[in-house]
């Protein structure tokens, strides 16, 4: 495997601030039309167009934080520390807004793929890149709506799945008992724990320069997309209370779509 380069790649940070402005905008729109009860006349979560906003959102950061393991000069602290924040979100949702808690969403995802790949990294580099990007690519795919009860990717169904699995409840596997879980933002390690490691893979499957001491400078024009994405953790710890501040406000003034 190639040596981890020092340098911090802005194309990744850019990407990863576009990201986190989609993420602004569609958790704006979705505290405004489901959490305070507005209406709006095109955003509806079980909507095409929203679904797949929703869907490349998450995606991005997926693939981009699986890429940027390699990266990392240290990815053990950075999947605890994003593990710490995942368990105050959860603490601060489950007391603050019951109805909105979040038991398992991206954010534990990420730190629980962080430190498996650590864990995992012995045996993942024995893989040949392609074919580690091919099986997790497959994997992905054929497991996506496990958490549905069946085994397919979005509408296509493959092959249902038997009830007893889900009975215990395992959330954070990818096998929740819909009748008594809920998390108003959900993504547990099958499947998205290989979609991850498409980006883990993917990183590996590409040819790299030998790391250098100075890293190539942004374009001016996507300087703010590359510091707000270089701050990845911060915006999205902070993002939620001063959404949820802005609008209050403007719910309480009798503000409409």
């Amino acid at each position: 495997m190639p040596n981890p380069t020092p340098r911090r790649l802005w194309q990744l940070d850019a990407l990863r601030g576009a990201a986190l402005i989609h993420m602004l905008a569609y958790h704006a729109l979705y505290d405004w039309v489901y959490v305070f009860g507005h209406q709006s006349s095109w955003y509806d979560i079980s909507a095409p167009g929203p679904h797949i906003w929703q869907q490349y959102i998450c995606w991005s950061f997926l693939l981009i934080s699986g890429y940027s393991v390699a990266l990392s000069k240290k990815p053990l602290k950075n999947g605890l520390v994003t593990g710490a924040c995942a368990l105050l979100l959860t603490v601060v949702t489950v007391v603050a807004l019951p109805q909105e808690r979040i038991l398992f969403g991206i954010l534990h995802l990420n730190a629980c793929a962080l430190l498996l790949t650590v864990l995992l990294r012995p045996l993942l580099e024995r893989l040949p890149p392609a074919a580690g990007l091919a099986g997790a690519a497959v994997l992905f795919f054929v497991t996506n709506q496990l958490p549905a009860g069946y085994l397919g990717f979005e509408g296509l169904h493959l092959f249902t799945l038997p009830a007893g699995l889900y009975r215990a409840n395992w959330f954070w596997l990818g096998l929740p008992d819909l009748t008594r879980f809920y998390s108003a933002d959900y993504f547990p390690l099958i499947p998205w724990l290989f979609l991850f490691w498409c980006g883990y893979f993917a990183y590996r499957c590409l040819p790299h320069r030998p790391p250098t001491t100075t890293a190539p400078k942004a374009p001016a024009l996507l300087h703010p997309l590359c510091a707000v994405g270089s701050r990845t953790l911060l915006v999205y710890m902070l993002h939620q209370p001063v959404i949820y501040g802005v609008l209050w406000l403007a719910h309480s003034l009798g503000g409409k779509v």
